[in-house]
């Protein structure tokens, strides 16, 4: 029999589900909203880096922070705070150095979310259902990720030239308003719980340092294939229109082969429980970071026309989509329990560093050999990781126990 959700963890998941789709409705008007007001390719270049910044150098310190202070509801209630202010700000910007700003505190909101949200599903969920819940927690997140952008293309239509600017202000009104219902969710966690998650096999240390981390088994294979994934499918949003242009496919169609994509990530997600208890742990992410290469490799594979993609890139979604809450799961029982939140937000800065390295790397790749080289060296890293897994996997390194 199925079990039913806890209510803390079906609010959760209300907070999620508004969140990003706030979160996905705000990103592409932040570029939107700087185009209005003047902004060059450059300065969107420099809005978007500002988005990521702040997290790359905070996500660490906040991670220690929720585990030394046992605060995850109270970081949850900021984190949700400022994904509904950040479009507020955006709304009301009319200078690039105000959208920069809004920019930054979405970014810093983002993060601040999804480290206290990871913490309290690591933290109050039992051993032997984490793989489900975080199975449940991406696959709400890739709701988001779909129902978000959606929404932008119908707020926004075809507005352009002067009617950008409050075209962009009315959407982000709107995006401010999808976090609502996630307030006083976080609100009553963080009165309900105002001591937090504690761990109960000893006191919370100090300081939990990263080379400590990185040196426990199965740490930094895990944070590798997470990584691979998460630039895997940067790179194909951003690299396949390219290619599709290259070989005359319409607009529409990426699309809805983009659409296809998420949709069988979506699934993977769902169907996770049921494929943890036919195969362990290791072996899935071995095959996640595996079947996702040889799926993107065969899409981008010269003379690959619409057929052999919309096979290919449903089958490589789906291989995405079972990796990331399983690496969650990894890392997680890969640290000591007093430092998951650390472990959790040195996942989140892997994920940023591997947004700003690989897409730089591709770039260069793509100059040279067109849009496919960018897709092939995503292809290779997701190989390179799905071989450092089977090495840890052949060494015992992760913890498959339930």
């Amino acid at each position: 029999m199925r079990r039913r959700l806890p209510p803390w963890f079906a609010g959760l998941l209300v907070c999620v589900l508004a969140t990003q789709t706030a979160l996905n409705l705000a990103r592409p008007l932040v570029s939107y909203r700087a185009i209005a007001l003047g902004a060059d390719a450059t300065a969107v270049g420099l809005i978007t880096a500002v988005y990521a910044l702040l997290p790359i150098l905070v996500a660490v310190p906040l991670g220690r922070a929720t585990d030394r202070l046992g605060r995850s509801a109270e970081v949850l209630l900021l984190g949700v705070v400022l994904l509904g202010a950040a479009p507020l700000l955006l709304a009301g910007a009319d200078a690039l150095w105000s959208v920069g700003l809004a920019s930054t505190a979405l970014g810093f909101g983002h993060l601040a979310f999804m480290i206290a949200a990871q913490g309290l599903v690591a933290g109050r969920s039992p051993s032997d259902g984490l793989d489900r819940a975080f199975g449940l927690f991406t696959a709400v997140t890739s709701a988001g990720q779909l129902v978000g952008p959606l929404l932008a293309g119908a707020l926004l239509g075809d507005s352009g030239g002067a009617a950008l600017l409050p075209a962009t202000r009315t959407a982000l009104l709107v995006a401010a308003a999808c976090t609502l219902p996630a307030v006083p969710v976080a609100l009553v966690a963080a009165l309900r719980f105002r001591r937090g998650v504690r761990p109960d096999d000893g006191p919370v240390p100090e300081r939990a340092r990263i080379p400590a981390l990185l040196t426990r088994p199965g740490m930094r294979p895990g944070l590798l294939v997470s990584l691979a994934l998460l630039a895997t499918v940067d790179l194909l949003t951003a690299y396949l229109p390219l290619l599709a242009e290259e070989r005359g496919i319409a607009p529409a169609v990426v699309g809805l082969l983009l659409g296809a994509r998420a949709g069988a990530s979506l699934a993977s997600r769902l169907l996770l429980g049921r494929l943890a208890a036919w195969w362990s742990r290791s072996t899935l992410v071995v095959a996640s970071a595996a079947g996702s290469a040889v799926a993107l490799v065969v899409a981008a594979w010269p003379g690959a026309g619409v057929a052999v993609m919309a096979v290919a890139l449903p089958l490589c979604g789906f291989f995405l989509g079972i990796g990331q809450p399983l690496t969650m799961t990894l890392t997680v029982r890969a640290a000591p329990v007093s430092a998951r939140s650390t472990a959790l937000a040195l996942r989140l800065l892997a994920h940023r560093l591997g947004q700003v390295a690989v897409p730089t790397g591709a770039g260069l790749v793509a100059g040279a050999t067109g849009a496919a080289g960018a897709l092939w060296l995503a292809g290779g890293l997701l190989a390179g990781s799905a071989a450092a897994a089977a090495d840890a996997t052949r060494r015992g390194a992760f913890d498959d126990s339930a």
